[in-house]
């Protein structure tokens, strides 16, 4: 299980929505240094002056860290989990992640990951996209805590808004 806090959103006091952020699960990870989404082996990348955004531990890797690049369709295991078919919606997109197995996401909310603006995209039971709001880094967990109080919202993707790319998961605590 990972670790969760509960959020206050602007104006009102703390909400009972309690936050559970989820990096790609190390099993998943395992098989996909292997052979990605996309069904390709991945690609190893140039952590360069550091800062691409690491899916495995919700970090940003840094200079010298040995990194790949590959495709992960985020909806997939969560579709089998819960028995949906999100057809369409299933989206597969490039992520980095640490080349080797790292200590992964401590829990809570990330700081210091998102950089700037992102979505965050609420998913239906089905699987089927019903929205999403943007916001700045430190107005992400209230959103989340909004979106995720709608009875109608089963699973959120946070998203990079200059790219589209998948960052991670949040779901109810």
């Amino acid at each position: 299980m990972h670790a969760t806090e509960p959020t206050t959103e602007p104006g009102a006091a703390a909400t009972a929505t309690v936050l559970d952020v989820r990096a790609v699960p190390a099993p998943v990870l395992a098989g996909l240094r292997r052979t990605d989404d996309a069904g390709r082996p991945p690609e190893t990348v140039d952590a360069g002056p550091g800062g691409h955004p690491l899916r495995c531990c919700l970090t940003r890797a840094r200079p010298g860290d040995r990194i790949v690049l590959l495709s992960y369709a985020p909806l997939l295991r969560w579709a089998a989990e819960t028995g949906c078919d999100p057809g369409p919606y299933l989206e597969t997109g490039p992520v980095f992640v640490h080349a080797e197995p790292c200590a992964g996401h401590p829990g809570g909310w990330p700081e210091g990951f998102h950089g700037g603006p992102r979505v965050l995209r609420a998913y239906s039971a089905g699987g089927r996209i019903l929205g999403g709001r943007v916001g700045a880094p430190d107005e992400l967990p209230a959103i989340a805590a909004e979106l995720l109080a709608d009875p109608a919202t089963a699973v959120l993707h946070v998203r990079a808004v200059e790219f589209g790319c998948f960052l991670h998961e949040v779901r109810r605590g």
